[in-house]
């Protein structure tokens, strides 16, 4: 089985320089926003990942597309866990070309091309691409899970991904 990420357009009208959380949910009650931080830290938590202090979001576009370029690079995947921690635990405008360039020399990619690609927009065609298909197949939330028309949505248990690709083994078998 093969996986592929495919970007998701996650608040995609959110401003350049991001939004704040209470900002984003300004129909919740404070203590609703609080509750969904803490559920995140929890969820965070029980799958062994680190999570900061986010108090603001800030649209992901540009750092899809710079996903997208190191994907295509040998080595380049490890953006992924910079980007990551640059939005979940450092609180970090990843919409940011700048920000971006450092975290792409910190992956160990050229920031000359970094640059060059994010400033472009070499790779927003593709990204287009995912987002179109997010749209087409109903994805909602981050993450999904998908293979033969079924899904799994949001965080989960890794029991539950799991089951699922056996699932899909035995689909695949032709046993279920």
């Amino acid at each position: 089985m093969q996986t592929r990420w495919i970007h998701f357009p996650l608040h995609p009208d959110t401003p350049q320089e991001g939004q704040s959380l209470a900002d984003l949910f300004k129909n919740r009650a404070p203590e609703e926003i609080q509750a969904m931080r803490d559920n995140m830290r929890t969820l965070m938590e029980e799958a062994g990942l680190p999570y900061g202090d986010r108090s603001m979001t800030y649209n992901s576009r540009l750092a899809q597309e710079l996903g997208y370029w190191a994907d295509s690079i040998e080595g380049g995947e490890t953006i992924h866990d910079l980007l990551f921690k640059a939005y979940f635990v450092n609180n970090l405008n990843i919409n940011d070309v700048d920000v971006l360039v450092d975290l792409a020399v910190e992956a160990g990619l050229d920031q000359t091309e970094a640059r060059r690609i994010l400033e472009g927009r070499v790779f927003s065609p593709q990204v287009n691409k995912d987002w179109e298909r997010s749209w087409q197949e109903g994805v909602t939330g981050v993450p999904t899970f998908s293979a033969m028309d079924l899904y799994v949505v949001g965080c989960q248990p890794y029991e539950v991904l799991e089951r699922f690709v056996n699932h899909l083994q035995k689909l695949q078998a032709g046993e279920a």
